[in-house]
């Protein structure tokens, strides 16, 4: 039994995931982040701290994120071929601050354990909403989905605590109660993150996930993880697990595997993530406890209807 579930949704094999989540987002976080195997925690280890130098204000960043950023050469066929980019320099190190110090606001009175989470922020905090809305990130959305009409699915604002484990072994797919794979999420870490905080970390291929498509799904326990892990080991699969320099900012499909390390060191990971997908898609006819509260992102609309609700607003980028 796992201490997170209910009744409702523990019931069942291992694999059933057939019920719907009966809790909130962040006690869906904590149970999920019960699912991934984890060796004895080493001390933790103190980082330093970018100096990221005079602070813009609100005006500034939300500037910075409405100019347009230069896609490097072939980051839009590495992104077809391996599932993933990691991009430079996509905020700067002042934004990078000032958006760390209001999401540390925002999850103040939050309650998860291991992981800090909350999502829909834009809907109240208009620094957030320029952030999550901004034509820069829409329009690397677009031009590595060759979407031009892309659509919001969520926020989050995520804070792996000192001590917390790994995020587990998973692809969006399974995630999101979306019929389409034309989906994209982002991972803009609000500080450096050494290898030591627990990179976000990508199995390279864009179709790598049918490596590891029959692996049974555990909800009770870790057999799931470890099993995916096992395969993409003995597969050869190359994992990208480097560190993200202040700045940098990945970009992952729905369909790319990919865990994020434990945080062994004394400082919080903050991380603003989002996740856009191409106007026109549906929510499926049967979400699953997988996608928790679903109903939260894509209000007002049952299954197999457009997920085109008000809180599904279409972004825009620059060219």
């Amino acid at each position: 039994m796992n201490p997170h579930l209910s009744e409702a949704t523990a019931a069942g094999a291992p694999d059933d995931v057939a019920p719907a989540w009966d809790g909130d987002n962040e006690q869906w976080w904590d149970w999920y982040m019960s699912l991934a195997g984890n060796e004895a925690p080493p001390e933790l280890v103190d980082v330093p701290v970018t100096d990221p130098g005079p602070l813009p204000d609100e005006d500034a960043v939300v500037a910075e994120l409405a100019a347009p950023y230069e896609l490097p050469v072939g980051a839009a066929g590495a992104f077809a071929a391996d599932g993933f980019v990691v991009l430079p320099r996509v905020v700067s190190p002042g934004a990078a601050e000032v958006l760390r110090r209001r999401l540390t606001d925002l999850l103040a009175d939050t309650t998860g354990t291991s992981l800090r989470a909350r999502e829909m922020m834009w809907l109240e905090d208009p620094l957030v909403r320029a952030a999550v809305l901004s034509p820069r990130i829409a329009g690397i959305c677009a031009a590595l989905l060759g979407h031009d009409t892309l659509r919001l699915y969520h926020d989050s604002a995520l804070c792996k605590e000192p001590g917390a484990g790994r995020t587990p072994w998973h692809y969006d797919a399974h995630h999101f109660p979306l019929d389409s794979h034309d989906v994209i999420s982002t991972w803009m870490p609000l500080q450096a993150v050494p290898a030591a905080m627990g990179p976000l970390s990508f199995a390279r291929g864009m179709d790598t996930w049918r490596l590891v498509e029959d692996v049974p799904f555990d909800k009770v326990g870790t057999s799931y993880d470890l099993q995916v892990s096992e395969t993409l080991r003995e597969a050869g699969v190359v994992v990208h697990d480097e560190p993200f320099a202040l700045g940098d900012v990945s970009f992952h499909s729905t369909l790319c595997f990919h865990t994020a390390g434990a945080n062994h060191t004394t400082r919080p990971r903050m991380v603003l993530g989002a996740t856009y997908y191409a106007d026109g898609a549906r929510v499926i006819d049967h979400p699953t406890m997988v996608s928790g509260d679903w109903r939260l992102f894509v209000p007002d609309t049952e299954p197999g209807e457009a997920a085109a609700s008000a809180h599904n607003p279409i972004v825009t980028g620059n060219g």
